[in-house]
């Protein structure tokens, strides 16, 4: 019998779900489910790179936030600036997509992936990965390269340690009382573009990372066979 409330296997993603194109004015663009999270992924591209770069190569960069009413307590906006958590996570957002691409292919423009987050139920940072990647596919398409700089696709998700068990894709109240809880990225050659993991409330031990990140290596490859077919 499953531990979940949900009745979820453990080692079984949420319902995933890419609306691709989802916005009129912006074709690259895509609406993520992981379950009940839903993020809006749309890439947007300007002229010109950011002035510190003189290399004659382009930029890609990451923004993240949360609607106010995404959460079950209204999130406030944040006006003078991004916080602490939701500058975190745009930086690892931006890093991860810089990782499976070469910026020496991408011409003298900036890619901003905007993630806004409209309803969430954990797993926000990893919906926006997963989500980022095909909007940014999308993006470049549009440039008409002779090779694109998308040198491989990319996922993320969360594991953790709840009542002794290792479970795969973490909703919120799971999320919220995992003993451990990792955020585990990687590509589609089975590479590790990073790996965060905390122990909340406990230590945790070599079998037991070695049975999460089993487990994350195993969703995050049917997340990029979901992502391959959405791409054709």
């Amino acid at each position: 019998m499953s531990p979940r409330k949900s009745g979820r296997r453990t080692d079984k993603l949420r319902d995933i779900q890419f609306e691709t194109g989802y916005l009129k004015n912006q074709p690259a663009s895509v609406m993520v489910h992981f379950g009940e999270t839903r993020v809006l992924c749309a890439a947007s591209i300007r002229n010109g790179a950011p002035p510190w770069k003189r290399d004659g190569a382009g930029w890609i960069t990451a923004e993240y936030s949360m609607l106010p009413a995404s959460s079950s307590e209204r999130v406030g906006r944040e006006r003078r600036g991004a916080g602490g958590r939701t500058m975190e996570i745009q930086r690892l957002i931006g890093r991860s997509l810089r990782a499976v691409c070469d910026l020496s292919l991408l011409p003298e423009v900036t890619i901003t992936v905007d993630c806004d987050v409209i309803e969430a139920d954990g797993g926000t940072r990893t919906a926006s990965i997963t989500g980022a990647v095909l909007a940014l596919h999308e993006a470049l398409k549009s440039l008409k390269l002779k090779k694109s700089p998308l040198l491989r696709l990319m996922s993320a998700v969360s594991v953790g340690m709840v009542d002794g068990e290792p479970l795969l894709d973490l909703d919120y109240p799971e999320d919220s009382r995992a003993d451990v809880d990792m955020n585990v990225i990687m590509d589609e050659d089975g590479n590790f573009v990073e790996v965060q993991g905390t122990g909340e409330e406990s230590t945790f031990s070599r079998d037991e990372l070695d049975r999460l990140l089993d487990l994350a290596t195993a969703g995050n490859a049917t997340l990029i066979e979901m992502q391959k077919e959405i791409l054709g």
